[in-house]
């Protein structure tokens, strides 16, 4: 395929294509390259210089024209990457604080220096879990040193710390009821970096039109991006060609994708359907409904008491009445990070396919699937610094190629007459109508920001840090946290003896901490401790032990309280 004309694209939208990744389908009308510390009490903490300033990786690092952001909505000119200061306010929001001179001569508020300690005893490098330090230590802030680099598909390898990554989030340096934000409820969401939001600014500013199909230069800018996206996200999970992934709303569309078109053509009468006890609501209920409507069943594989899945009982429930095994990567509610690899391989013996749902999983350590074998991998945008709304499904070109159209129209045909439909080729024969595609080019600006971190450093950090928030909350009289798995991403739901939960997050919201109440779609893993509803913090790489200690702290007047 030939590059295609890119000028005029605004500069973030054009530092994202010529990667060099691997070339993805393309409309043949529109030939495009692909690219590729000690518990703190006080309410709040005071501003200090973050350590480590200096300039932030990631891509997008021209600033949008004006005009190219005037007209969104909540928004008001053109906010200055460096500085928010002249940025008009959005309806209903405190004022930004001034984050002038990001390089490290002026402060961030809300953030605290980081301190330069050893690492959390009993830490792995590069591993998805954390063991906590021995009990009745004094909580260590986690190391933000980076590990060696890994090899993983498409990645950029880059220095990490989280203040690197906070300088690049904007609404980092709100305040909320008066207070510098604390955003610990990255399972529900993540911040989206200024990169992100100055790839999709840019592209409704000056490339905006449909794609595929269309011979002017717009359509064929628009295209690429589209197809560039593509490619992106293969070289991010692994697979061997961009034609492998299709593009859905998300983890939950993805998952029902698999469902009405391999699950009504592979799952019949007295077929059974393994799903963990930990799984999010997205990862049964489609399954029941398949299985209501083909007289199959859904086995429940149970946990214990840690909140892993039961790998004896797992391996006894395997049958040849199995078809699919479906199994978070991680889970949204414990944190467990289960053995996908050795479950698919258990599975595949049974002649069993394997869907493994990503979407916790992403955001905090490397995947590869072709590493795992997983027959369908899904995952959601908005999970991993990307906007609302686009999400991705890997599977393999045999299931793809097998795999009927579930939805019907524009761009997934070749033909149509009255007489005989012909369906276009995979993934495009998935994505009838016109997509998200300004959620296309905000994904890929995304995952090129992220891999300019190593992604085995985050996820070392995000473990220690997992470790620190863990000894530091046991020192809250009566909160329970739930799970104890080896293996865990930093997803931490607890209760708190003598309150309600919605109350507590009710609370913590008072002192600007954002964090999650209620089933978090995850009922049957509550069940499994007796409950209908928890607290959960989730963390992500742009948290820090300050915002631990934040926590903590308003926790302790919580519980002090009359």
């Amino acid at each position: 395929m030939t590059t295609p004309e890119v000028t005029g694209l605004a500069a973030p939208l054009s530092a994202l294509l010529g990667k060099g990744a691997r070339t993805g389908a393309a409309d043949a009308a529109a030939p495009a390259t692909v690219p590729d510390q000690a518990v703190r009490t006080d309410p709040a903490p005071s501003a200090a210089t973050a350590p480590g300033a200096g300039a932030a990786p990631g891509a997008g690092a021209t600033v949008v024209p004006a005009a190219a952001l005037t007209g969104l909505p909540g928004m008001s000119g053109t906010p200055d990457t460096s500085a928010v200061p002249g940025a008009g306010t959005v309806p209903g929001m405190s004022a930004v604080p001034d984050v002038t001179a990001m390089s490290g001569a002026g402060a961030v508020p809300g953030m605290s220096a980081v301190p330069e300690t050893s690492a959390v005893p009993g830490m792995g490098t590069g591993a998805p879990g954390a063991t906590s330090a021995a009990p009745g230590s004094t909580p260590q802030a986690p190391t933000t040193e980076p590990t060696p680099t890994q090899q993983i598909p498409g990645a950029q390898r880059g220095a990490f710390s989280p203040e690197m990554a906070r300088r690049d989030f904007p609404i980092l340096h709100r305040l909320v009821n008066g207070r510098p934000l604390v955003w610990l409820d990255n399972g529900a969401t993540t911040q989206k970096p200024r990169q992100v939001i100055e790839a999709v600014a840019a592209f409704y500013g000056s490339a905006n039109s449909n794609i595929h199909r269309g011979a002017h230069t717009m359509a064929r800018d628009a295209t690429a991006l589209y197809e560039a996206g593509r490619a992106a996200v293969a070289d991010f999970l692994g697979a061997p060609s961009p034609e492998e992934i299709v593009f859905v709303r998300g983890t939950t569309e993805a998952i029902n994708l698999v469902a009405e078109t391999w699950g009504r053509a592979n799952i019949g009468p007295g077929d059974d359907i393994l799903v963990p006890v930990l799984e999010h609501h997205s990862d049964i209920v489609p399954w029941q409904q398949l299985a209501a409507e083909t007289h199959a069943r859904v086995v429940p594989v149970p946990l214990l008491p840690d909140g892993q899945i039961d790998q004896f009982a797992y391996a006894d429930l395997l049958s040849s009445r199995t078809r699919l095994v479906a199994v978070s990567h991680a889970s949204n509610v414990l944190g467990t990070v289960p053995p996908v690899a050795e479950m698919t391989a258990l599975a595949h013996r049974y002649g069993a396919k394997v869907l493994v749902d990503g979407a916790q999983a992403v955001a905090h350590f490397p995947v590869d699937v072709q590493a795992m074998d997983a027959d369908f991998y899904a995952f959601s945008g908005h999970k991993l610094f990307a906007p609302t709304g686009i999400g991705a499904l890997y599977a393999k070109p045999e299931l793809l190629a097998a795999m009927a159209p579930w939805q019907g129209g524009g761009n997934m045909i070749e033909s149509v007459s009255f007489d005989r439909t012909t369906f276009a080729p995979a993934p495009h024969r998935f994505e009838a109508g016109t997509g998200h595609i300004s959620g296309v080019v905000g994904l890929l600006a995304a995952l090129d920001w992220l891999s300019s971190f190593d992604h085995g450093a985050i996820a070392k950090y995000e473990a220690e840090l997992l470790a620190y928030a863990r000894q530091a909350l046991a020192a809250v009289p009566g909160l329970q946290v739930l799970g104890d798995a080896p293996d865990r991403i930093a997803v931490l739901a607890f209760t708190l003896a003598g309150h309600d939960p919605t109350a507590v997050a009710q609370s913590l919201d008072l002192d600007g901490i954002a964090v999650r109440s209620g089933h978090h779609c995850a009922q049957p893993a509550l069940a499994h401790y007796g409950l209908v509803s928890a607290v959960r913090a989730s963390l992500a790489l742009y948290n820090t032990p300050e915002e631990v200690d934040q926590l903590v702290a308003s926790l302790l007047r919580l519980q002090q309280s009359p």
